[in-house]
């Protein structure tokens, strides 16, 4: 069973509720990332910031770019443990409809993982799947080096 420190992010960029929501989006461009967790002094994770709140709750409803973090994050914040099995994530995650899950361990952010992270992981166990299913079909259809 793979958990989520098998495939999670590590090296997470960050902000804090001292961050503009100029600066996340600068952060979110240079680095290629549509969420960014929001931590914080003690690195505890107590929100996140996504490229559709920048949207929805800063650009259409008319607030500037020096607005606060605070003023567009959101605080409904799910998360996951680094020992928490990929399964349980992928179905919180599609309960709750989210797309990233921050992850931490006693409070503290330790790495995030998406929805995109587990689909690669679907699709290599798929093909290891189809891979044995085919070395061990029976009825002589083994590689003629292995009989």
């Amino acid at each position: 069973m793979s958990l989520l420190r098998d495939i999670m992010t590590q090296e997470v960029e960050t902000c804090t509720l001292q961050d503009n929501v100029y600066e996340v989006a600068v952060k979110m461009k240079n680095h290629d990332v549509g969420v960014i967790p929001v931590v914080d002094e003690s690195q505890n994770c107590i929100g996140v910031i996504t490229d559709r709140d920048i949207v929805i709750r800063g650009i259409a409803e008319k607030r500037s770019g020096s607005s606060a973090v605070k003023e567009v994050m959101s605080s409904e914040l799910y998360t996951g443990s680094p020992d928490m099995s990929v399964d349980e994530a992928s179905r919180m995650m599609a309960e709750k409809q989210i797309r990233r899950l921050p992850v931490v361990e006693n409070g503290k952010l330790v790495g995030i993982v998406a929805m995109a992270d587990m689909a690669v992981r679907s699709i290599h166990e798929d093909e290891a799947g189809y891979a044995l299913s085919q070395i061990s079909e029976p009825n002589g259809h083994q590689s003629k080096g292995l009989q």
